[in-house]
């Protein structure tokens, strides 16, 4: 079933918290793996869903930091993991699969931003590897247990995603580069991502989302200088659909709604936002609400698949003759 891109009233906004998400919800027996679950956004979602009785598996590439972070939350382990590494990648997932687990939730958390121009992996672009091809690498290589466990697939887009569709004359920007639009690019690839893996996995009772957390004050800017930081702010401060800034468990609130809510049963290959699924974004809107029609175009989402499969090697929906 194809779920509409409109708001469905789920009750919360731009201010609910995880813990207000969460409420009367028991994860307890249940699987989730949170890609940079040891920081920011994605350690408020460690600690909310660990907090409703689940069970976290934290993939790090720093793991001496992670275990840091993480200490004290009860239900949280922290393996090893760089998603700019496909050997890494290959290496997390098989123990991951070894150790016979299914996987109830997925949240595709890890990301950069606006970062200098640096080539990983077999030359990729930085942004592209890590925020996308990293992440559909690891997904396709959990697949045998996200779908065992019937998972929602949650893939961390945000508004950055208007700024620019897929390029697909120079997806590796090997012709000029320009860091704001390869994150842009980066988060629309984010967004297809959920639009196709939903349409693969529905039938296996796998549903993936994307979303906006919101403009939250996080480490995803250390790239930047103070200028840099004050121009964006100043730029996202004066969109008109731009709902202010939000706090750590109000920007993570929206992935662990989208991956817990009764609400979004029967759903999915939708992009959300403060709590609810989100609504179109006007064509001229940047760094605003409501998302881009390039970004959930289902010929872009099985184009953008067909090309990250030929990158990474890895396509759990491959068929042979």
């Amino acid at each position: 079933m194809t779920t509409s891109q409109h708001r469905i009233g789920s009750g919360f906004g731009a201010r609910t918290t995880t813990d207000e998400v969460l409420r009367g919800i028991d994860l307890s027996g249940r699987l989730a793996v949170v890609t940079g679950g040891y920081s920011g956004l994605g350690l408020e979602t460690t600690r909310a869903l660990a907090g409703a009785g689940a069970r976290v598996v934290v993939p790090a590439r720093r793991r001496s930091a992670a275990r840091a972070a993480v200490e004290g939350i009860d239900g949280v382990e922290v393996d090893e993991l760089d998603l700019t590494d496909p050997r890494s990648v290959e290496a997390f997932a098989d123990r991951f699969i070894a150790s016979g687990r299914p996987i109830d939730l997925m949240i595709a958390n890890a990301g950069i931003m606006a970062c200098p121009e640096t080539r990983v992996g077999p030359g990729w672009e930085a942004q592209f590897a890590t925020n996308h091809l990293g992440h559909f690498a690891l997904v396709n290589r959990l697949w045998p247990a996200i779908e065992r466990g019937g998972a929602r697939v949650v893939s961390v887009s945000s508004n950055g995603h208007q700024l620019s569709p897929m390029r697909w004359d120079d997806v590796q920007f090997e012709h000029g580069y320009d860091k704001w639009q390869a994150y842009g690019q980066a988060k629309t690839a984010n967004a297809l991502f959920a639009v196709q893996l939903d349409a693969l996995g529905r039938d296996s009772g796998v549903r993936a989302f994307s979303l906006h957390p919101g403009t939250i004050a996080t480490s995803l800017g250390r790239h930047m200088s103070e200028t840099e930081l004050a121009d964006l702010t100043t730029t996202m401060d004066a969109s008109p659909t731009n709902g202010g800034w939000k706090t750590p468990e109000q920007g993570a609130a929206t992935q662990v709604w989208a991956a817990t809510s009764p609400r979004l049963t029967g759903m999915g290959g939708v992009y959300c936002e403060d709590c609810d699924i989100a609504e179109p974004a006007a064509p001229d809107t940047v760094l605003g609400s409501g998302v881009s029609a390039w970004a959930t175009d289902p010929e872009e989402a099985a184009r953008l698949w067909r090309l990250s499969a030929e990158l990474t090697g890895v396509d759990a929906f491959a068929t042979t003759a």
